[in-house]
């Protein structure tokens, strides 16, 4: 205990560490998005036909994105989701740098009616980790 008194800050940056690590994915777990590893999307686009939705800005867009992707940046998702309409009732992994702000997009799109969305866990980090290719614009 007194250990922990006299480097209180060093506990402090430990737990705040630990969230930072660990926060994330709890985050999409209580919030009830599902999440997709790089695997279990591509078995989704090729047995499911589903759209891939990539809500990151146009310069990492441009840098290297999946093949078909759909392109609408997280800012500009509520003010589009009509062009989405039609794949109401397929499948959607939305997909970011790391995971966070596609998690985002998710909820909204939950809470506009769309019931089958994906997180891609990891985001572009983990599918080009993963091996897996990417297309330049």
């Amino acid at each position: 205990m007194d250990f922990i008194l006299q480097n209180i800050w060093l506990v402090l940056l430990a737990l705040l560490s630990g969230f930072m690590l660990f926060g994330g994915s709890l985050g999409g777990r209580l919030s009830g998005v599902r999440q997709v590893t790089p695997q279990e999307a591509v078995m989704l686009f090729n047995h499911e036909d589903a759209l891939v939705l990539d809500v990151r800005e146009n310069s990492e867009f441009n840098d290297g994105h999946i093949a078909k992707a759909c392109h609408i940046p997280l800012g500009q998702l509520k003010s589009r989701l009509n062009e989405l309409e039609k794949f109401k009732d397929k499948p959607i992994v939305a997909v970011c740098r790391s995971g966070s702000r596609s998690r985002h997009a998710c909820s909204m799109l939950k809470k506009s009616g769309f019931d089958k969305t994906y997180n891609l866990a990891g985001g572009m980090v983990a599918w080009e980790q993963a091996g897996l290719p990417t297309k330049k614009k």
